[in-house]
């Protein structure tokens, strides 16, 4: 007879008597914390006699505040404070404020499982065995939510003349959105800093209503306006309206970005001339030193031999080609290890699929705001996380040799 794998009564009670006396800890410990901050803003200790007094307690409140380990109902000292002219306020306690009724940590387990992928109703029900659902309405999970869009108005409107980027990718992609009753899909416009450490950072998101000149203009108009310094290289797509709006930053050095430029080659040639077009375009982008002469010179002669051969063989393929001009070869003034990383935009377009990979369970999103702040939560909560740029140990080198020069 095979031994029972159901726990004792008295292992189950065991385990109901810890985490009963945790819960109770936990209370405990919180009223201690408020109890020493009314202390501090006071100056003394209950029952303390002492001239540098600046006020006096009157009582507690009994309030209920979900934490992580559950709902809990705590005593809240209450407290007057006594200013040098003789007129008082009510103490406000800044660890809990006034009609808190969740930690930060719930806050933060709410805001994770909404960018996970969660609506309200599956998040209530899989943090209702710690919070229970009485202290967990959907108004209560829907004001969570609702934040976002503050963080997200602040962070858009924030001071840039601290932030400094070496690199930025720009790029564009496109999410469904419902607008006048109908999903259409809408472009959103993204701006990726590359810190002189390498770390990646996001700039800006902006829905526009297309990829025109005037929205990017706009867009890199308005963070030069917030103090944005213009940086060291700029790496983009082929777009026209992109195009003429990186002008605005005369100082920086341009990279196109190889992989659009290749997809648009493929499509002016021939599928039958695929390979010979494939051969053709190595040898201007993976390019190597040839005994004295570097890397860059040949990549410049395979270039100036590309466009004269395919100027006879498919004059379309040379025009693409020669719209990009040397923009493309920017990536050999690197060095090895920063080159691979700096001819495409694929850091941006790494970013861009994590947020296809999120959204696309929810079909299309209700309103402009609601998408655009959702893919800017992912990053800012760290639900998307973007490592450094490969080579970043030689981009502080240039850098440092640029100012010297």
């Amino acid at each position: 007879m095979s031994k029972s794998t159901k726990p004792s009564s008295e292992a189950a009670r065991f385990r109901q008597d810890i985490r009963s006396q945790l819960r109770t800890r936990v209370r405990e410990a919180i009223e201690i914390v408020l109890e020493e901050e009314l202390a501090e803003a006071l100056g003394c200790s209950p029952y303390e006699r002492s001239g540098e007094r600046q006020g006096y307690r009157h009582g507690k409140q009994r309030r209920t505040v979900t934490t992580a380990y559950g709902a809990k109902e705590l005593d809240i000292p209450r407290g007057r404070l006594v200013s040098a002219d003789g007129s008082s306020q009510e103490f406000r306690s800044e660890i809990l404020p006034r009609y808190q009724r969740r930690t930060q940590e719930v806050d933060e387990a709410i805001l994770g499982a909404y960018l996970a992928g969660a609506n309200s109703r599956r998040i209530r029900k899989a943090l209702a065995p710690l919070l229970g659902e009485e202290h967990l309405s959907k108004s209560a999970v829907s004001r969570v939510v609702s934040r976002l869009k503050e963080h997200f108005s602040r962070w858009s409107q924030r001071d840039l003349s601290e932030e400094h980027y070496a690199i930025v990718f720009l790029d564009g992609f496109h999410l469904k959105v419902r607008i006048a009753r109908r999903v259409v899909s809408v472009p959103i416009l993204a701006v990726l800093g590359v810190a002189d450490d390498g770390t990646k950072c996001l700039v800006a998101l902006r829905l526009a209503a297309s990829e025109a000149n005037a929205h990017w203009k706009w867009l890199i108009e308005d963070l030069q306006r917030r103090g944005l310094a213009a940086p060291r290289y700029l790496v983009s797509d082929g777009h026209k309206g992109l195009v003429k709006a990186v002008k605005a930053w005369p100082e920086a050095t341009v990279q196109r970005c190889l992989q659009h430029k290749w997809a648009n080659l493929k499509a002016h040639c021939p599928k039958h001339a695929h390979d010979e077009l494939k051969r053709d375009w190595h040898r201007i982008v993976s390019a190597e030193d040839d005994g004295p002469t570097d890397a860059a010179l040949v990549a410049r002669g395979a270039y100036a031999t590309f466009v004269a051969k395919w100027r006879k063989l498919c004059p379309a393929v040379a025009r693409s080609l020669e719209e990009a001009g040397h923009d493309l070869l920017t990536f050999y003034e690197l060095p090895k290890p920063l080159r691979r990383s700096m001819r495409t935009t694929n850091a941006l377009e790494n970013l861009n699929r994590e947020f296809r990979r999120r959204t696309k369970t929810q079909g299309s999103f209700s309103t402009e705001a609601a998408g655009i702040t959702l893919l800017w939560g992912l990053v800012a909560f760290g639900q998307i996380k973007m490592r450094r740029i490969n080579g970043y140990e030689e981009l502080r080198t240039i850098l440092r040799q640029r100012e010297a020069a």
